[in-house]
């Protein structure tokens, strides 16, 4: 067994791993109970309660559904790897479930804070050093992507896609103050109902007064930066250990990097008051690192399998070492070890980085950089948590599916084959021409590795047009006037009968978007097929998508929620203008399989969507149109950026940056 390298000491290790057994526990809790939501049970002391798993009678042992459980294996692989006392498991498992976090994150991070009386000279510059490195990362992240590039290129689709698809604006003045009265009547009952099942609705305009225990953010002030980023690091590393796979009662059998402990992290760096690039850098710098030693595995002819194998000895170690500062610049490994620059520089670097990551040692870095220069990636990795991830776009899946004529994933953006540990999936709904699939997302700048999923092109051309057409249309253009966007949407709001002469026109895109709806189904099935077989890589996955895409999505995780075996996979979704029925759907089998935010992005003008979607037998209700009201699903009104149901083909890329999609939960506070 190699002997494991930590620059934290055992009390440090000891706090570290309970504080990520509370942000595990409360992760999950903010699944169904996001914070800051207001409950009828606040004023009496009831929300101390209704933010813990089990009450303080119970133990955790009594509800294996926990993911501080033990057969959960989401945690005590990470004590174990940690080197945390065995007697100390069960303690620590207890303290997260069962009793609200702010009581103990104060402790733990005074115990965090103290420094070592026999802490070497060694051991805190190697502190000092991981931290330069994460920011030295940071800074090679940001400087890769040209953003006033992005912004201009997605700005020329946007003012393209305007003068093509977008309706006239026709008004009514004989409709338009009935037209008010009624919309503000069906809000007040969309908010009625949405408070009484206990779901926040955002607008963008509108956020929570912010509430923080001023004891807990004290303490965690004493916390320096470089200690900060070192246990991010370490928890990190025993997340990727794959000590589960040991446990014979586990119930996780997947290896690599579990959605749900992304979350923890997540909620964590939140506490720390560290930005989530930087964990993302570590990320990057711990898949630079595996990808370094599966090279010098097979550089010696070693199995990277066999458990002899200096692979197998990381993944039992645990803790490793990422990058080395020389003269203030990073010099990591990226690419796969492709780049001979990158070569040369780790080479000179071998001495420094054998001594942080002792199980290679400087032969062995010496070794892997003079190769590095002819080598093109890491299998070895993409089958371990999926560094090099080659595998979605290697796929073709229509092929052996007959239902389905279509079915591609296509990569966009720069961050392929650069350590990435997180991958999105972004799938358009609304397609006049094939580049519609990309160009929503190209101005997209997150630091995941990105793909697009090109699906069944010729039958959303086709419905996309012909609603186009219609809205377009002599008949469309009257019935605008005669008020029936306002008629639309009071019906589907209010579950009314709609008029004769709308049904009429329906009819007239019906058969086309029935085809699609099958179609959509039937991908989404697909989709999750993918990801069961970890094609991804088993990294955590974010999901988002527009109209149809929505679609895809939701009916991927309906997929997923038929066993409990998938709640590792997705870590976010992101439904816009979603043609899902609320009521006739099970929203909260699905909401489980997504460890982190679940937001519903709607339009309550989106009257084409409606029209399109009269099938929803109009007391259904709709999603793409109205908050959907189960615990645990973020709603987010967007009535005034979205100007037709085609507007999201342009408008997706601003509504993303609106909700800040990479904060744990912009609009509440975390547990402090």
């Amino acid at each position: 067994m190699v002997e494991s390298t930590s620059n934290l000491t055992p009390t440090q290790r000891y706090a570290a791993g309970a504080l990520f057994a509370i942000a595990l526990n409360q992760a999950q809790i903010n699944q169904t109970q996001p914070l800051g939501i207001p409950s009828a049970e606040d004023d009496d002391g009831g929300d101390e309660e209704r933010r813990s798993n089990c009450s303080s009678g119970d133990s955790v042992s009594d509800d294996p559904s926990l993911w501080v459980h033990e057969t959960s294996c989401l945690l005590r692989p990470v004590f174990r790897c940690l080197e945390i006392d065995s007697p100390a498991w069960l303690g620590l498992e207890q303290t997260a479930c069962s009793t609200p976090a702010k009581h103990h994150i104060g402790a733990f991070t005074r115990l965090l804070s103290e420094e070592a009386s026999d802490a070497s000279v060694e051991m805190v510059e190697q502190e000092m050093a991981l931290a330069k490195a994460a920011d030295s990362m940071v800074y090679n992240i940001q400087s890769s992507v040209s953003i006033d590039a992005k912004k201009e290129k997605h700005q020329e689709y946007e003012n393209e896609c305007r003068e093509k698809y977008k309706v006239p604006e026709v008004k009514s003045k004989e409709v338009d103050l009935d037209k008010e009265k009624d919309k503000k009547e069906a809000a007040e009952s969309v908010e009625t109902e949405s408070l009484e099942a206990g779901v926040v609705i955002i607008d963008g305009s509108h956020k929570p007064e912010v509430l923080e225990d001023e004891k807990s953010v004290k303490e965690v002030t004493l916390l320096s930066h470089q200690r900060k980023i070192n246990v991010l690091y370490e928890l990190l590393s025993a997340c990727l250990s794959d000590k589960h796979l040991e446990d014979k009662k586990c119930s996780r059998r997947r290896k690599g990097y579990d959605a749900r402990h992304r979350v923890a992290l997540r909620l964590l760096a939140t506490w720390f008051n560290i930005e989530w690039i930087k964990v993302e850098a570590i990320e990057t710098m711990v898949a630079c690192s595996a990808m370094a030693i599966q090279k010098s595995a097979e550089m010696k002819g070693e199995d990277a399998l066999s458990p002899s194998s200096s692979w197998a000895k990381w993944k039992r170690g645990g803790i490793i070492g990422a990058a080395a500062i020389t003269g203030g610049t990073l010099m990591a490994i990226t690419g796969g070890l492709a780049a001979p620059a990158i070569a040369a520089g780790f080479g000179a670097l071998a001495p420094t980085l054998g001594t942080i990551i002792p199980v290679i040692g400087a032969g062995g870095f010496a070794a892997a950089a003079s190769a590095a220069g002819t080598v093109a990636g890491s299998v070895a990795v993409a089958a371990s948590f999926g560094a090099a991830g080659a595998g979605l776009t290697g796929t073709k899946m229509a092929r052996r599916i007959g239902d389905l004529d279509e079915f591609e994933f296509k990569a966009i953006g720069e961050n392929h084959n650069q350590g990435r540990l997180a991958v999105e999936v972004l799938i358009a709904g609304v397609v006049f021409e094939e580049e519609d699939f990309v160009k929503p997302w190209e101005g997209l700048t997150s630091n995941m590795e990105r793909y697009t999923l090109q699906w069944e092109s010729k039958n959303l051309i086709l419905v996309s047009t012909a609603i186009q057409d219609w809205l377009t249309s002599r008949l469309a253009m009257e019935l605008m006037k005669q008020g029936a966007m306002h008629t639309v949407l009071a019906s589907l709001l209010m579950a009314l009968a709609w008029p004769a002469t709308i049904l009429v026109a329906a009819d007239f895109i019906d058969s086309k978007w029935s085809i699609a709806i099958d179609r959509s189904d039937k991908a989404g099935r697909v989709l999750a097929e993918a990801l069961q077989k970890g094609l991804q890589g088993n990294r955590p996955i974010t999901l988002v998508g527009f109209s149809l895409g929505a679609r895809v999505i939701f009916k991927c995780l309906q997929t997923l929620a038929e066993t409990e075996q998938n709640a590792d996979l997705v870590e976010r979704v992101v439904l816009l203008g979603a043609p899902i029925s609320i009521n006739n759907e099970n929203w909260r089998d699905v909401r489980k399989m997504v460890a982190g935010r679940f937001i519903n992005v709607y339009a309550t003008n989106d009257w084409t969507l409606g029209i399109a979607f009269r099938a929803s037998l109009f007391s259904q209700g709709l999603a793409g149109i109205q908050p959907i009201c189960i615990p645990g699903i973020e709603n987010v009104d967007v009535t005034d950026m979205v100007e037709g149901h085609s507007s999201y083909l342009w408008k997706t890329q601003q509504i993303l940056e609106r909700l800040e999609i990479d904060t744990y939960y912009p609009v509440f506070r975390d547990t402090l």
